[in-house]
């Protein structure tokens, strides 16, 4: 998402020396993301940096924000942590097989990815923290590309920006003109994990 916001100008195109006012800014403009949601993200970024800005590379360090059993890259063990997985993504989007991803669709995809990443990785680590950003990445896409309170985001839309980094404008997505919240976003989590018990 960070990427595909960056792609369309919102953030430094070169992804260099962002900072949370940044983040939030750019966050708010382009998916009308609510201060606190983006900040709830935005702090863990910025640990990857100085504490003050971080450059986009500085994501791929692991344990800050990225974990293992992502959706769509490898885990660091492998070797590249950054670059799209093609064979993972698709994987995870077999499940995508309708117009729309249900909380109960994205919650299959996720815990399915996860387990495949631990089959085949002997240090998979997922902790608390890796485990709960894992859950707030799905409730994200759900809720940009969809709603917060019951998720159905368009398929479509979805793909795009994981497979192309940009946000789904040409295909008819538009800013949602109600605020995407961290409270709606962190509820939308609750029903994810609930989804993958």
């Amino acid at each position: 998402m960070v990427n595909s916001v960056a792609n369309h100008g919102y953030l430094p195109r070169n992804g260099l020396n962002i900072s949370l006012p940044d983040l939030i800014v750019a966050f708010t403009a382009a998916l009308n993301l609510d201060p606190a949601a983006t900040t709830l993200v935005g702090n863990k970024a910025l640990l990857s940096g100085n504490n003050v800005t971080f450059d986009l590379d500085n994501l791929n360090k692991h344990g800050i924000l990225e974990h293992d059993g992502s959706l769509s890259r490898n885990d660091v063990y492998f070797g590249d942590n950054h670059s799209f997985n093609e064979t993972i993504w698709t994987s995870v989007a077999s499940h995508f097989n309708q117009s729309t991803i249900s909380i109960a669709t994205a919650a299959i995809a996720r815990k399915e990815r996860l387990q495949a990443a631990a089959a085949v990785n002997p240090a998979f680590s997922l902790s608390a923290s890796d485990t709960q950003f894992s859950f707030i990445e799905t409730a994200l896409y759900l809720s940009i590309f969809g709603s917060v309170e019951d998720g159905n985001a368009v398929t479509e839309w979805v793909k795009i920006m994981f497979e192309q980094e940009r946000l789904p404008f040409q295909e008819g997505f538009t800013t949602s003109e109600e605020v995407v919240t961290a409270a709606g976003i962190l509820g939308l989590v609750a029903k994810l994990a609930a989804a993958s018990a």
